[in-house]
C-alpha cells in the first residue's frame, strides 16, 4: 500500500455536486493506493504510522505534536493512480495496482485501522469521479510506502 500524506486545514471530496467527505480544522489528507501484491498486515501497520506521525507545530515552532495531540481527523480519498507505471511510453500503465473490489475492501479496513486508534475518518468513494479540495497546511506531505516501514513482509 502506498499513501500520500497532505497536513491540511480542511479538506473535502465532492462526487456529482454532493460532499461525501470532509474534515474542518487541523488533519491529513490521505491518497491511497493498494498494490495487486500487498500483503495482508499493510493497513495495520500504515494506520499505526501515520496515526502517531508528529508533523503538527507545538509552541516552540517544531513539528512535535500528533494527529491526537491536536485534536485531528483524517480524510481517505483511494488512488488507484498512486500505482501508475511510467517507465515505458507516454500512458501509464495500471497494471501493478489491485482490482477495484480488493482495493476497495483493502482501504475500508484501513479505515478501520484508524477508527480502532481512536482517529475520526471521513471517506472519499470508489469508482466514482471525484473532486478533492484542501488547504495546505505547510505545506507538509509525506509519501509512505508499507514496504519502507521496516517489518517483514510475507
Amino acid at each position: 500500500m502506498r499513501v500520500v500524506l497532505q497536513r491540511v486545514s480542511r479538506a473535502a471530496v465532492r462526487v456529482r455536486d454532493s460532499t461525501v467527505g470532509q474534515i474542518d480544522g487541523p488533519g491529513f489528507l490521505l491518497l491511497v493506493g493498494v498494490g495487486a501484491d500487498d500483503p495482508p498486515g499493510d493497513e495495520r501497520r500504515l494506520a499505526a504510522k501515520i496515526a502517531g506521525l508528529r508533523v503538527f507545530e507545538d509552541s516552540d515552532g517544531r513539528m512535535n505534536r500528533s494527529l491526537a495531540d491536536v485534536g485531528g481527523a483524517i480524510l481517505v480519498v483511494p488512488q488507484f493512480t498512486l500505482y501508475g507505471d511510467v517507465r515505458k511510453g507516454r500512458r501509464p500503465s495500471w497494471i501493478a495496482a489491485a482490482p477495484p473490489e480488493f482495493a476497495s475492501e483493502r482501504v475500508e479496513a484501513f479505515c478501520r485501522e484508524l477508527v480502532a486508534l481512536g482517529v475520526r475518518v471521513e471517506r472519499g468513494a470508489f469508482r466514482e469521479h471525484m473532486e478533492v479540495e484542501l488547504v495546505n497546511d505547510g505545506p507538509v506531505t509525506l509519501v509512505i510506502d508499507a514496504r519502507d516501514l521496516g517489518e517483514a513482509r510475507t
